[in-house]
Parts: structure tokens; C-alpha cells; sequence
């Protein structure tokens, strides 16, 4: 029998163990997301950091700057011409988001849907080319380019538009396979009901089919828009003038001679670069989850 000096004792004992095994069921998952919402944190506050920090070098930066100050991000408006370089992403990503994904459902659309000579040999095509990098051939594109400088200018070298040319010759493999596989799911029924009431393929497409691949149109657009704008190889060859480079051009640049010299307004730059990634995610992000799982399963 439990005395009344013994039941402090035992109640005692029974929390403790109720706390172990709170522990050892759900707590350890708490410490670990902790630790890594503390991971991912550090290189976003070291950066925050060195973008305040008014000295502007890679060997003055603090986790925790003293005298903090906008004074790099001025200085990155006044001493470059970020602002274009701004502007150029924005144009050349943008774009090319939206007309890969209306070019990418297109083609999703009829390869899902329709059934034709080539349709398995263009599948295919499409999958193979992925494997081998657009970078492999950017010799065959710079000397078509040069031909195409001469000849109409406005395509050319050091104009977004002959890099959002460029960039569209990449980006709908991936996108239609993406795509394909998210039409796949949708019911035939559809189209046929759809069919029979008089619709052509091109209300179907868009009256019908469109707004029900809403989730893997904005998960293409958000993919294209990232990989665009964070793409440095081919917009390097292509783009030399100051004001016709992009983030990423111009942004290596501050940091390609004297790397500690222009940190902090490096720093300063790469919070502002990712400024209209967060906004896109932001926009899109309830159909990103269904979108991105929805595709890899037919039925």
C-alpha cells in the first residue's frame, strides 16, 4: 500500500516517464526541427549580415554587424547598373516562364491525348535530349548567333530577346513530360463528352482541360522562372554589354576580380535577387504540392 509521504514520490516517477516517452514518440522530432530551421537560417543571416555591414568586405563580416547600415545597397544602385540588371531578368525570366508553359501544355496536351505517327519516337526524342546539357552546344549557337547578329540585330548578342530565343530551345522537354504526365490523369471522358456536344480540340484545351492542370501549370511556371533567372553559363557568352546582363552575369561580376572589396554589395544584391523567386512562390505555392505529386501517377 502507497503511503501519503510516498505518493509525491510516485507522482513524480509517473510524470518522468511520461515526459521520456513524450520524448521518444514526438519531442526528438521538435529538437531535430529545430536544429534544422537553425541550419538553414545561418547562411540567410550571415548574408542579411554582410549586406549591413557598412566596411562592405568578406573579412569584416559579422554574424552580428556593428554600425549597421543600407549604405551597400546604395552603393549597388549608384556604382552599377544593377537596376538594369534587375529589369533584364525579370523581362527574360518571366517571359520565358509564360511561353514555355503554353508551348509545354500544347504539346502535352496532343502527345497525352492524341494519337499519331511519331507520337513514341517524339517522346523519346524529347526524353534523350534532356540527357545531354543545351551547353554542349553552345559553340553550333554562337556561330549561329554571330550570323544572326549581323543580319537582324534586335535577336542578337547582348539583347534579352535572342537569350529568351535561346533559353526556348531548352526548356520543353522537361516541361512537357512534366505536363504529359498530369493530363494523363485526367479522365478521357471529358474530351469525349466535350466532343460530342460539339467543342473542337482548341475549347477543349482551353475551356476544359486548362483550368484543371492549373496545380502543373504553376508548378512549370514556378521551375522555369527559377531556373531561368538563376542561369549564368549560356547568358555569360551571350551577354557582354553592362547594361544588357542579367542578376546573374552582372552579380558575378562584382565578385569575379577582388572578391572582398564589393562583398557587401554582393551580399546586398543576392537579398534582392531572390526577392521575385519568394513573391512567385508565394503566388503559386497552394498549387505546388498537389502539382508536383499528381503527375507521377496515372489513374
Amino acid at each position: 500500500m502507497t503511503t501519503l509521504a510516498d505518493a509525491p514520490v510516485a507522482d513524480r516517477n509517473a510524470t518522468g516517464r511520461r515526459r521520456n516517452r513524450w520524448f521518444a514518440q514526438v519531442g526528438w522530432r521538435h529538437v531535430v526541427g529545430v536544429l534544422a530551421v537553425m541550419f538553414s537560417l545561418f547562411p540567410i543571416l550571415f548574408v542579411l549580415s554582410a549586406a549591413l555591414n557598412p566596411l562592405g568586405t568578406l573579412s569584416s563580416t559579422e554574424l552580428l554587424p556593428t554600425g549597421a547600415s543600407f549604405e551597400n545597397f546604395s552603393n549597388l544602385f549608384q556604382k552599377t547598373a544593377f537596376g538594369h540588371w534587375f529589369l533584364n531578368s525579370l523581362l527574360i525570366a518571366g517571359t520565358a516562364a509564360l511561353v514555355s508553359i503554353f508551348l509545354s501544355a500544347l504539346a502535352a496536351y496532343a502527345f497525352s491525348r492524341m494519337r499519331f505517327a511519331g507520337r513514341r519516337i517524339g517522346l523519346l526524342t524529347l526524353l534523350l535530349i534532356q540527357m545531354f546539357p543545351q551547353f554542349l552546344a553552345i559553340v553550333a549557337i554562337f556561330l549561329i548567333f554571330t550570323t544572326v547578329t549581323d543580319l537582324w540585330p534586335a535577336l542578337g548578342f547582348n539583347t534579352p530577346w535572342g537569350l529568351f530565343l535561346l533559353y526556348m530551345g531548352g526548356a520543353l522537354g522537361v516541361n512537357t513530360w512534366l505536363m504529359k504526365g498530369f493530363f494523363d490523369t485526367l479522365p478521357r471522358e471529358l474530351d469525349e463528352s466535350a466532343t460530342m456536344d460539339g467543342a473542337t480540340h482548341a475549347q477543349v484545351f482551353f475551356r476544359i482541360m486548362l483550368p484543371l492542370v492549373a496545380p502543373i501549370l504553376a508548378v512549370t511556371a514556378l521551375l522555369s522562372f527559377i531556373g531561368t533567372i538563376n542561369e549564368f553559363m549560356i547568358a555569360n557568352v551571350f551577354l557582354t554589354n553592362t547594361e544588357s546582363k542579367t542578376l546573374a552575369v552582372g552579380m558575378f561580376g562584382l565578385v569575379a576580380g577582388e572578391r572582398n572589396n564589393n562583398f557587401g554589395m554582393f551580399a546586398a544584391g543576392t537579398l534582392l535577387t531572390a526577392v521575385p523567386t519568394v513573391l512567385v512562390f508565394q503566388l503559386l505555392q497552394r498549387y505546388i504540392v498537389s502539382g508536383l505529386t499528381a503527375g507521377a501517377v496515372k489513374g
